[in-house]
C-alpha cells in the first residue's frame, strides 16, 4: 500500500488505543478499497459462505443475503458500487449486516495487523 493510501485511513497503523468498533470502520473501508482494486477477491467471501453454511445454518439468512450482494457485485458495476458503499457505510443497518460479514481472508495477516484496537474486557 502506498503512503498516500495509508494516510487516507484516520487510524491506520495508529498506536492510539481505540475500541474495536472504531477500528472496524477502517477495516471495512480498507476491505472495500482492496476489492475495488481487485474484484477477483470476491471469490474469497463466496467460498467462506459455502464453507460456513456446510458447518452451521444459524446465520443462513444473513449469509445468503451477503451471497446475493456479492453475486450482484460480480455481475454489474452498479452491484459493485452497492457492495462498496455497504462496506463503507456506518449506519446501524450496515453495521448489523457486517456483523455477519464473510470477508475473512480478503485482507492478509500483515494488512490486518496494521489495525490495532483495545478491549475493555
Amino acid at each position: 500500500m502506498s503512503a498516500a493510501a495509508a494516510t487516507s485511513y484516520a487510524w491506520f497503523n495508529s498506536r492510539t488505543e481505540r475500541p474495536g468498533h472504531e477500528v472496524m470502520v477502517d477495516v471495512f473501508r480498507f476491505t472495500a478499497d482492496k476489492i475495488e482494486a481487485d474484484p477477483a477477491l470476491l471469490e474469497i467471501p463466496l467460498a467462506n459462505i459455502d464453507r460456513w453454511l456446510l458447518v452451521s445454518q444459524s446465520s443462513a439468512k444473513r449469509l445468503e443475503q451477503w451471497r446475493g450482494i456479492i453475486l450482484e457485485a460480480k455481475a454489474s458495476a452498479t452491484g459493485m458500487q452497492k457492495l462498496l458503499a455497504l462496506l463503507r457505510d456506518q449506519s446501524a443497518e450496515a453495521v448489523f449486516l457486517k456483523e455477519f460479514a464473510p470477508f475473512p481472508g480478503v485482507l492478509t495477516k500483515a494488512e490486518r495487523a496494521q489495525f490495532q484496537w483495545t478491549s475493555a474486557h
